[in-house]
């Protein structure tokens, strides 16, 4: 009998070497990058909660900018809270983010919470609140049914709601409902109120403000940033108003943003940046949109287009390039930066650290102060108007004294503004 010669397993090889340089095969290379990849989301996702546990915010601000942002609505449950409420929100609440679960209201008698607001008079929106709530979730989540998503519009509403009525000195706009929608599917319900009032308060108070004024004061930045970065591109739409940018930089581009995954992206840096941040992005996407835009000549084609936010963008890149556009241009190197209030949340929430430690006291004090500065604008204004419609009866005493007087004494004493507005109708009939 022939015994054959014994023979050990042969060695694993990694395959015959490829033309590129490469050896092995396909197969395990790939599941080599998923492990690789896997363990890097991993690394990431650690990295979010240690920095959400230390109340990081520059270290939070630097993973929502980077590739994923936040990764997951898990956490962004942390994340949101953090960058809401920092040091001095859980303190004044009571709470701690370390209870961000679903047993979150357990210390609430929750019929009591919901007397509390309900009980209140009815905000002066709701009636458009209502009609703007019956439109929402048109594109996210799409794994709901109909019954599913007739209750989350039911949350929306009571959500709008509370905030409105808990602070009924603020103004809705249409996309706010946009804007909120996000936060009521990341959110637990017992945080949702809580964040977006101080979302509004604190982040988007300018638009929740009864008056355009200083939002239009926003977008004009918009002009400015694009003449440092890209002059040629500026001047080539130099005649269209910036109005185009409201709908994006209004709703956080929650109304323009198509993909859940993509608008909590978004939000993800939002959060973690400046107010005015969303400005640079919208510049960046107009940046990224040169060539095309250059082609057209058109004002009404060029309006449409830049009004259009592009589908399936490289948000990471975009997020990127944004960033590096507001190191490059701060906005105190714009011309129009001197004409935005100081109350504007632009500069109150200049820097996020400060704004995390103001309080819903003190947004309502920025608000007010703005508020009375609108309506000196506006009263000036008028006057301005009436002043040139009347101007042959007031050269008798002389156009520029007249104004300067005017002005001057109109701003200690605003109540007068009737009796100036009669005599300029008196010398009219003169």
């Amino acid at each position: 009998m022939t015994i054959g010669t014994m023979h050990s397993d042969p060695e694993p090889t990694e395959g015959p070497a490829r033309p590129d340089g490469r050896c092995g095969s396909p197969a395990i290379r790939r599941g080599s990058q998923q492990r690789s990849t896997q363990e890097s989301l991993e690394e990431k996702a650690e990295a979010v909660r240690d920095a959400c546990k230390w109340k990081d915010i520059a270290k939070l601000r630097s993973l929502a900018e980077s590739t994923g942002g936040l990764l997951t609505d898990e956490l962004r449950r942390l994340a949101y809270v953090i960058t809401s409420f920092l040091i001095s929100g859980p303190l004044l609440l009571g709470l701690s983010p370390d209870l961000m679960n679903d047993d979150v209201d357990a210390s609430f008698d929750a019929q009591e919470a919901v007397a509390d607001w309900e009980q209140l008079e009815p905000h002066r929106d709701e009636d458009q609140v209502q009609l703007d709530v019956n439109r929402s979730f048109i594109y996210y989540p799409n794994d709901k049914s109909e019954a599913q998503l007739d209750k989350c519009k039911s949350e929306l509403l009571v959500l709008i709601v509370e905030v409105l009525r808990r602070h009924p000195y603020l103004c809705y706009f249409q996309g706010f409902h946009d804007i909120c929608q996000v936060f009521l599917l990341v959110l637990q319900p017992g945080w949702r109120a809580r964040v977006v009032a101080r979302l509004s308060v604190l982040r988007i108070r300018d638009f929740m403000l009864p008056s355009l004024g200083p939002t239009t004061a926003q977008l004009r930045l918009l002009p400015d940033l694009l003449a440092k970065a890209d002059s040629e591109l500026r001047k080539h739409i130099a005649t269209i108003e910036p109005f185009y940018a409201l709908a994006g930089t209004l709703t956080m581009y929650a109304h323009n943003i198509e993909a859940y995954g993509d608008i909590a992206r978004l939000f993800d840096v939002f959060l973690a940046r400046e107010a005015v941040f969303p400005i640079y992005v919208f510049a960046q996407i107009v940046m990224g949109r040169r060539s095309e835009i250059l082609d057209v000549e058109e004002p009404d084609m060029l309006q449409v287009m830049l009004a259009k936010v592009p589908p399936n963008m490289d948000l990471d890149s975009l997020i990127t390039n944004a960033a590096s556009l507001f190191d490059q241009f701060p906005p105190e190197s714009l011309p129009s930066w001197r004409r935005i209030s100081k109350s504007s949340t632009l500069k109150t929430a200049r820097h996020i650290e400060t704004c995390a430690n103001q309080t819903l006291e003190d947004g309502r004090a920025f608000f007010e102060e703005q508020a009375k500065e609108v309506r000196w604008v506006e009263k000036r204004d008028r006057i301005s108007m009436a002043i040139w419609r009347y101007r042959r009866p007031i050269r008798a005493i002389g156009m520029t004294t007249a104004v300067a007087a005017v002005a001057f004494y109109l701003r200690r004493n605003p109540s007068a503004i009737h009796y100036v507005m009669s005599l300029f109708s008196t010398l009219s009939k003169a």
